[in-house]
């Protein structure tokens, strides 16, 4: 868990370094946690009852429309945080499934411990405010290039923001994350150099 926790202390510290005393609190309430491939680790419906930083494998959020059609959002893999943070930030059940892909270790930090250590210190709240200001950031390209590029360019984008995400990532999963179907997928595959 050692090993796990400098990883933290690496990606929190590119986000907003936490002094020696808050980041001991902080650094204090994760646990270790793995999961099995596949395993639905936040249910639709449910409640996400944790924060999670991932330390290995590749998990993803995804959501089931009325009609059953299903859109993957978001992939995590480490060093990243993950979980359905809406439904934890806001203590509501998710209307979103966080699924592992891989068989994935975690360290995970219950909400009551994050809410607890937030409302303690101002330095911790900080850095969890302007981590979410990253993610929303991110959310916000995601929705332009949603709405506004080709497939083409779509992928180049993925890409550029994660090159190694076509070794970690079935390709299914890809093509549904960019709205393109699976064959449409492969022969953008072969016609993009990447």
């Amino acid at each position: 868990m050692e090993e796990d926790l400098v990883r933290l202390k690496a990606f929190t510290d590119a986000v907003f370094p936490l002094p020696p005393k808050d980041w001991e609190a902080f650094s204090g309430i994760w646990q270790p946690f793995r999961a099995g491939r596949k395993e639905v680790l936040t249910r639709i419906g449910g409640p996400e009852p944790y924060l999670y930083f991932v330390t290995e494998g590749v998990q993803r959020v995804y959501y089931f429309d009325d009609e059953g059609r299903e859109a993957t959002l978001v992939f995590t893999y480490a060093p990243s945080f993950g979980g359905v943070l809406d439904a934890m930030m806001l203590q509501r059940p998710s209307r979103y499934a966080y699924e592992t892909l891989t068989a994935s270790s975690f360290l995970r930090a219950s909400y009551r411990d994050v809410a607890q250590l937030m409302e303690s210190s101002i330095t911790v709240a900080a850095m969890v405010r302007t981590g979410l200001v990253g993610a929303l950031s991110g959310l916000l390209e995601r929705l332009a290039e949603v709405q506004c590029y080709s497939s083409a360019d779509k992928f180049r984008k993925l890409l550029e923001r994660s090159p190694h995400i076509l070794q970690l990532v079935p390709h299914k999963y890809l093509a549904n994350y960019l709205g393109i179907d699976p064959s449409n997928f492969s022969k953008l595959l072969n016609s993009i150099r990447i």
